[in-house]
């Protein structure tokens, strides 16, 4: 099933409209709820497979993948142990975006090396960001103590143009710049 050119367009599909509602799951995942899904489909109307795919919805594939996965995330675990997510135009997002080109020169190309600079830079962004609730953090961060606003105003003063790193074909082309392309096989 999964080498069909349906399965591949619902998937497509399926992965677009999830995207539109802003939830991002790893394809396998979309994969196995379609394919479960279909395999149902064709047994409960006793129909072959191939048929089965006139039935196939993708908005209403992604809207209950979508609330299967808020409910996982309303369900799950202590999340005040997890700094919050900064907003799309936070400066130290840019700072971590914007650092992804210098680290490609630096390393020579070394993607491993730049992923775990660009994993170490979130989670500390992501942490700092959270750091007033985190117990551990306690007198940490010396006399300034926990002000993130005060620090996203000094990166704001240190890089003025921060939207620009939320632009993908300006960042594209501080990567192409550094002497890198990201291409798939």
């Amino acid at each position: 099933m999964r080498n069909t050119k349906a399965f591949k367009e619902a998937v497509a599909e399926t992965l677009v409209e999830l995207a539109r509602r802003g939830v991002t799951l790893a394809p396998s995942t979309v994969e196995d709820t379609i394919e479960k899904n279909m395999t149902a489909v064709a047994e409960r109307l006793g129909v072959q497979l191939r048929s089965a795919w006139r039935y196939f919805n993708a908005r209403a594939v992604a809207d209950s993948l979508a609330q299967s996965s808020s409910l996982r995330e309303d369900n799950g675990g202590d999340r005040s142990i997890r700094a919050p997510m900064p907003p799309l135009d936070n400066p130290e997002l840019a700072l971590v975006l914007a650092g992804v080109p210098d680290s490609m020169a630096q390393t020579g190309g070394d993607l491993y090396a730049v992923i775990v600079n660009v994993a170490v830079n979130a989670w500390m962004a992501g942490h700092i960001h959270g750091e007033d609730g985190c117990t551990g953090c306690e007198d940490s961060r010396g006399p300034g103590g926990h002000d993130w606003q005060a620090r996203m105003r000094t990166i704001t003063g240190m890089q003025p143009d921060i939207t620009k790193w939320f632009d993908r074909d300006v960042w594209t082309r501080a990567v192409n710049d550094a002497g890198y392309t990201v291409t798939r096989r």
